[in-house]
């Protein structure tokens, strides 16, 4: 199933968590796989706590710091940064489907990661039971 996703700033995390529940419940799968895409190169998927937002920020912050947005970069868009950031974060991930639901750790949440923004974003989320 595609989503849609419109992001707001240039860099952000948007917790996808529901929105793969949702996919969990519309299909009634109760145990399997949850399998997320992100067809961008500048934009990626990863699990990390969902609690406290500093997590995020810190994060983000710590990327911006390896990989600044402006640096000595040869692409000639000026969205190196947003490229590196996407392929170290990873464009997929699986996540086991027990009870119904994800079966994630407490503080965990599935976030789209966005590093070229604002944009129109795609999110694929393919469930299997």
């Amino acid at each position: 199933m595609e989503y849609r996703i419109k992001t707001t700033k240039s860099q952000e995390f948007i917790d996808i968590t529901n929105l793969i529940n949702e996919e969990i419940r519309r299909k009634s799968i109760q145990d399997g796989i949850a399998v997320v895409f992100i067809p961008h190169t500048t934009a990626g998927v990863t699990v990390n706590e969902n609690t406290d937002p500093d997590v995020v920020e810190d994060i983000l912050t710590s990327l911006n710091r390896a990989f600044p947005v402006k640096g000595n970069y040869l692409h000639y868009e000026g969205n190196s940064h947003a490229h590196i950031k996407a392929s170290i974060m990873g464009s997929s991930c699986s996540l086991i489907i027990e009870k119904g639901r994800l079966k994630l750790g407490r503080w965990q949440g599935v976030f789209f990661c966005e590093f070229d923004g604002p944009r129109d974003r795609r999110v694929y989320i393919k469930v299997i039971g």
